[in-house]
């Protein structure tokens, strides 16, 4: 496997390079999965996009994702944001494949809603790995707001395509974000395990010279230990204890900062940089954020 990567700037491009028709518009493209064979001439091949991607597939199929290799599920769904690197590790068998394919630049957003808050769809950092599990009925739901988008730049671009073009995927997206919340309650006793392991590794990461020699531990950090994204992981213990991954170490810092001032006489700068703080500010500010008090007011109170 070559370690070149292929970069696809547009829509027009993506048609183009896989020997697709031209596209009906500049910016958003549905294809069927089942049609998309000249895709076997890219196995193998690094690739990222300046687009981002939804992808329903309802047959087994190999994709790697990074350094990763995942065997889609039937009925999954999976969410590429702009400068993901995949690879199609096997060929598409137009006999067995079924699904679509969204693909639709950030330009298509940039004068909407969604534009300014689709970072806040957090599933599009999510691993291949994470990828949501879709009943039939879900299916279904998806295909008819996808089969809007396909109408509406089938038919003659007017001044209302692009809105009902956005507001249909803004609407895909939504409903994503409802079969999330299922999926992540409907494996809530595998979760527990993972707060459980979360909870372990910060506890023992608070109580160790880490936080001295490696500062404070960052999201990315925790996610490695527990093989999930970032993203999916933070996701995952706001479903389960209401708090994201900064949330639990910024409330342990802080509790580990309040036995420190009233335990030791070690100055406010001392605690600060034993915490893993760079610079004595950054602790101070954190602290009267979270407790309404600066840390020597703490001291003197208490």
């Amino acid at each position: 496997m070559s370690d070149e990567i292929v970069r696809i700037n547009s829509i027009t491009q993506l048609h183009q390079m896989f020997g697709w028709e031209k596209p009906k518009h500049p910016l958003v493209s549905v294809l069927d999965v089942a049609n998309l064979k000249s895709m076997n001439n890219w196995v193998g091949v690094k690739m990222t996009s300046d687009l981002y991607v939804i992808t329903l597939k309802d047959h087994d199929c190999g994709m790697l994702y990074g350094r990763s290799h995942y065997d889609f599920e039937e009925g999954v769904l999976a969410f590429y944001e702009p400068g993901q690197v995949v690879t199609q590790t096997e060929e598409i068998n137009e006999e067995e494949q079924s699904g679509w394919m969204l693909f639709f630049h950030p330009d298509l957003l940039r004068k909407s809603a969604l534009g300014r808050k689709i970072q806040e769809y957090s599933f599009f950092s999510y691993g291949v790995n994470e990828a949501l599990h879709l009943s039939d009925q879900e299916r279904r739901m998806l295909y008819d707001t996808v089969s809007k988008i396909e109408f509406e730049y089938n038919q003659n671009i007017d001044g209302h395509t692009q809105e009902l073009i956005v507001n249909n995927i803004e609407l895909l997206l939504n409903y994503s974000n409802r079969f999330y919340e299922r999926q992540f309650h409907t494996r809530t006793n595998t979760h527990k395990d993972v707060v459980i392991q979360f909870e372990t590794l910060l506890k023992a990461y608070m109580s160790s010279d880490k936080l001295v020699n490696e500062g404070i531990p960052s999201v990315a950090y925790f996610a490695d230990q527990v093989h999930l994204s970032g993203n999916y992981l933070s996701d995952l213990l706001k479903k389960e204890t209401g708090k994201n991954v900064k949330d639990h170490v910024n409330n342990l810092l802080i509790d580990k900062a309040k036995t420190m001032l009233l335990s030791s006489g070690d100055t406010v700068s001392e605690i600060s940089y034993k915490l893993g703080f760079n610079y004595p500010h950054y602790f101070t500010r954190m602290f009267k954020l979270h407790t309404g008090q600066t840390p020597n007011d703490y001291r003197t109170i208490n």
